[in-house]
């Protein structure tokens, strides 16, 4: 598991959003290089959306070989296919045709069109995923500390020590649909990158006790192999001491 995470800031979640598709661009190119290969998870959110068309436009240079990347999510809502509330819709409907990736590549979470509950389609998913490793797993930072699914005081959260899943179902969920689906720290913290994505003032309290390591917050808990980086907006970031340098 790498060192504890550092900080990337920028002014606005518009910087912030083109800096880590530039990022992203170059990881997966490395990763596609190293390993002809490379696997992305996602996260849905509105920060995700603005990373994901930033993306859209950098992917027409080329740099990226739509066949050779796999898309993933970290959580899902349990509704129907063409609920506007899945992740996936969301996100795909962004990078429309500008990254091509192959059908057989998009690994969309089940929605409750093919499975009984929550707990029927992360076990499907949990199959899907196998041994696979992320290289990068983007996280939106949510309200109370949320990452993924993963919701403080929750048993979502209360329940992840105990477990030696990859996902689960998702019931009561205090934000959202009440009923969704989400990769365990299991599976998140398997990723080569983690990075979290932070934006608002709203978060930044959430965002302090993260980057304290708070026990509470679920966000605290995520750890990449390699790397972990939260990328970060002045105003989530207000609680958060920073060095200025000016040379």
């Amino acid at each position: 598991m790498s060192s504890a995470p550092y900080v990337l800031r920028y002014a606005d979640e518009n910087e912030l959003a083109g800096e880590v598709s530039k990022h992203l661009v170059n990881t997966l190119a490395q990763a596609q290089a190293e390993r002809g290969a490379a696997h992305l998870c996602l996260c849905g959110g509105r920060a995700e959306r603005m990373v994901c068309g930033h993306l859209a436009s950098l992917a027409r240079s080329g740099s990226i070989n739509p066949a050779g990347l796999h898309l993933w999510w970290s959580s899902e809502a349990f509704v129907t296919t063409a609920d506007p509330s899945r992740n996936s819709l969301a996100t795909l409907g962004v990078l429309g045709g500008a990254l091509a990736v192959p059908p057989a590549n998009i690994h969309a979470m089940p929605s409750s069109n093919g499975s009984a509950d929550p707990d029927d389609a992360a076990y499907i998913y949990a199959k899907e995923l196998g041994e696979t490793v992320f290289d990068i797993c983007l996280l939106e930072l949510g309200l109370g500390g949320r990452v993924a699914s993963i919701f403080p005081r929750h048993p979502s959260f209360t329940m992840q020590s105990s477990l030696n899943l990859l996902a689960i179902g998702v019931t009561d969920a205090p934000e959202g649909p009440p009923e969704q689906i989400t990769l365990t720290y299991n599976a998140i913290n398997r990723s080569r990158h983690i990075w979290g994505l932070a934006s608002g003032a709203a978060i930044a309290g959430c965002l302090a006790d993260t980057l304290r390591g708070d026990p509470r917050t679920p966000a605290a808990q995520v750890r990449g192999t390699d790397q972990t980086i939260w990328f970060v907006d002045r105003a989530s970031a207000e609680q958060v001491p920073y060095f200025q340098c000016d040379l």
